[in-house]
């Protein structure tokens, strides 16, 4: 199991490839090729599990993990159960792993922009087309992101070591006071449980 955190890195090199100076594991496969973990500021974690060892017996973070968005099971049910009766705000609940699974900053950013819901808005005041709408566009938003390469960091890269592209098109995350791609009005940005939070006033309610 690899966790990459916010830094880590998998790459997929020529075994003659110079190291990095962040190299932390590197598997040798038969081909003159290799498996690297690079990770700069050592967040990153990996696992290795036996053959015939439960996975969530050695990464017991697995059994705490919420729905990941492609599961047949992440229904509109499914998220309204674990948003309902909740006094807090849906921004905070979307980066929540036991709510949804892998859903970072940036695409909880964009999916409350596409379904037109402030990320301070609490759970427990969202209906249930509000809720509909979410998670259809958390969907939307992963699969561009996919189709796109993953998203833009300084330090993002893919598998092969080019970066990826998706915050180039970005609908408001790290947009702020830059004008919204729907109605001009400029993109505004708050701090919500210690993360950033861009949306834009006008589409936004």
């Amino acid at each position: 199991g690899v966790h990459l955190r916010m830094t880590g890195q998998l790459l997929w090199v020529h075994r003659d490839e110079p190291l990095h100076k962040h190299t932390r594991v590197r598997l040798f496969f038969g081909s003159e090729q290799e498996l690297r973990f690079v990770d700069q500021r050592t967040f990153g974690k990996i696992w290795w599990v036996p053959p015939g060892v439960a996975v969530e017996s050695i990464i017991t973070g697995l059994q705490k993990l919420g729905l990941d968005p492609f599961s047949t099971e992440f229904t509109v049910e499914y998220l309204a159960s674990k948003l309902q009766n909740r006094r807090r705000p849906i921004k905070t609940a979307l980066l929540d792993q036991s709510v949804v699974a892998g859903l970072g900053n940036i695409y909880a950013d964009e999916a409350l922009f596409l379904s037109g819901i402030r990320p301070e808005t609490l759970c427990i005041d969202l209906k249930t087309e509000q809720i509909e709408r979410l998670r259809s566009h958390i969907i939307q938003v992963l699969e561009t992101s996919i189709a796109a390469g993953g998203t833009t960091f300084s330090n993002f890269l893919n598998i092969k070591g080019v970066n990826g592209n998706y915050g180039g098109v970005a609908w408001v995350y790290n947009r702020a006071g830059e004008p919204c791609r729907v109605c001009g009005t400029a993109i505004e940005r708050i701090r919500l449980g210690g993360r950033s939070s861009h949306f834009c006033i006008q589409c936004q309610h």
